[in-house]
């Protein structure tokens, strides 16, 4: 794919030899305190009978929530899987671990088979490492394109007789399981643990997802998608078709709606408007798979991100899905490697900053006494404590580091 116009690629090549500073000794130890602090409290909330975390009665587990608690502390340096906390817990995934792979409750079996394969990745015993295998096979199955849907056992499963070519929307993509549209949200929870996993960037699966990918980056210079016509924004949306009625129509879909935008003719027009969270998770999929620092794609994703970085909402988003954008910003930046990144300020003059002392500091305001964190908003469960939590303690073990 090319790359972008020269003078935008030095640019992006400037920015990125601007000065640098090592994150004050003194903001490490806060990050380390507050995830400490962050642990303390997430072990008062595990459940006694279970194991798990967040067990709601005459409700489906939800074992990706303890999935990504376990990760927390599994990041931590101090903690590995044989602390009593961490064995109970890991128990109690393993207890939802189906036949066919899959670690679920009947519900939302992607998601929560994707999350809890990447802890079990970390953890290197011979029971886990079956596990993993076994939800990877799982999770490949899931993946529009990897499937034929006209196979499925599922009464939801999508009516089509042949099998999702590339040219179709869905391709590439995962979702909440193996029928409805996918999204980027699942794909890059899938590919996430495709990587922690340690599958090799090589692997058809990471071919098929940077087809989706591709579709959910607003940009024309790489989304061929008629609604990316004239976009040059760079970050991401969340889905190729809001459900899958409008399959005929492929409209796109965004959580942070529409914007006006300058296309690239010099003509305003209304367009899907990318935002922080996905952007994040975008970004950190192609550097899953191993795209060059200087392909398109990641430039133009870099361009957003350098536009709208901050650690006070999510672009786009404001309170809502917060947490869940701390963790891909902090996943993908430390993914990409440089704890210093070029950002755009408000007089549109280029500086350098620490991501990692910005997210540490940040997250400082936002921790209750009892090491719990302040919930900014209730869309997708950002209003139960142990989730955003879990989400904090991830940020800050990574943030940390």
């Amino acid at each position: 794919m090319p790359s972008l116009t020269r003078t935008v690629a030095c640019a992006v090549a400037a920015l990125l030899t601007l000065p640098t500073a090592a994150m004050p000794a003194e903001t490490r130890e806060k990050g380390r305190e507050l995830a400490t602090r962050a642990i303390e409290y997430l072990r008062s909330q595990q459940d006694e009978e279970t194991g798990g975390w967040a067990i709601t009665e005459g409700r489906p587990d939800l074992p990706a929530i303890s999935g990504l608690v376990l990760t927390g502390m599994l990041l931590d340096p101090k903690l590995d899987w044989t602390d009593p906390t961490v064995r109970k817990g890991v128990r109690y995934v393993l207890s939802h671990a189906k036949p066919d792979g899959g670690i679920h409750d009947n519900a939302l079996p992607t998601y929560n088979t994707a999350i809890c394969a990447s802890m079990l990745a970390q953890i290197p015993i011979p029971q886990t490492s079956r596990v993993v295998n076994e939800s990877l096979a799982a999770l490949r199955r899931a993946q529009w394109g990897a499937f034929d849907p006209s196979q499925s056992e599922n009464p939801d499963a999508p009516e089509w007789s042949e099998p999702i070519t590339e040219d179709h929307p869905y391709y590439g993509g995962v979702g909440y399981g193996h029928h409805g549209r996918p999204d980027l949200s699942n794909t890059q929870f899938f590919l996430q643990a495709m990587h922690d996993a340690g599958v090799s960037s090589e692997d058809p699966a990471f071919k098929r997802a940077l087809v989706f990918l591709r579709r959910t980056q607003m940009d024309d210079r790489v989304n061929e998608m008629d609604y990316a016509n004239g976009s040059r924004q760079g970050g991401f949306i969340y889905a190729t078709v809001p459900n899958a009625e409008s399959i005929d129509s492929v409209p796109g879909n965004s959580q942070a709606g529409e914007m006006t935008e300058t296309l690239a003719d010099g003509s305003e027009a209304t367009r899907l408007r990318a935002y922080g969270s996905m952007t994040y998770a975008g970004f950190k999929s192609l550097i899953y798979a191993d795209l060059p620092r200087d392909d398109t794609r990641v430039e133009l994703a870099r361009e957003w991100l350098r536009a709208n970085y901050t650690v006070d909402e999510n672009p786009g988003m404001g309170p809502q899905g917060l947490y869940y954008y701390y963790v891909t910003l902090a996943r993908a930046l430390d993914a990409w490697g440089d704890d210093q990144v070029p950002v755009k300020t408000d007089s549109m003059a280029d500086e350098s900053r620490d991501w990692r002392a910005d997210l540490i500091e940040k997250l400082a305001t936002l921790q209750n006494p009892d090491g719990s964190f302040q919930s900014q908003a209730d869309r997708w469960m950002e209003d139960n404590p142990v989730l955003i939590t879990a989400y904090a303690l991830i940020a800050l073990e990574i943030a940390s580091n």
